[in-house]
């Protein structure tokens, strides 16, 4: 298991930028595809962006493409996710995740290790 960090949420104005980072911890880092989540109150969790091992595969969900960029420093044990172009709907709880599975998994039941979430909120 690898233990995950995020951090850098905070509240901006639509239109502001924002980068999350999630730090792991514990078995090698470079072994697991990466990918960020959000859930807004009252929804689901719903699946953002998916980086794999070595970077070579990313993925996003159709409502962020364009705005938000995923990345991965295997030297550093970090995730990133940069958010511009913030609307208000993108106002929710993000969350990292972890997945050993192979390929570039998307669904919340392949990811096994998850952080705590960190904050965002857009006002308009």
């Amino acid at each position: 298991q690898v233990q995950l960090v995020e951090s850098g949420g905070g509240s901006v104005q639509a239109g502001g930028s924002l980068r999350l980072s999630c730090a792991a911890s514990g078995r090698a880092f470079s072994g697991y595809n990466m990918g960020w989540f959000r859930q807004a109150p009252g929804k689901e969790r719903d699946f953002v962006a998916a980086i794999s091992r070595l970077a070579r595969n990313i993925y996003y969900a159709d409502s962020v493409k364009g705005r938000f960029t995923i990345s991965k420093d295997n030297g550093k044990s970090t995730v990133y996710l940069q958010m511009n172009s913030l609307k208000p709907e993108d106002t929710a709880v993000y969350y990292c995740a972890a997945s050993q599975l192979y390929g570039t998994p998307k669904r919340i039941a392949d990811f096994g290790s998850w952080g705590q979430g960190t904050q965002v909120t857009v006002s308009s």
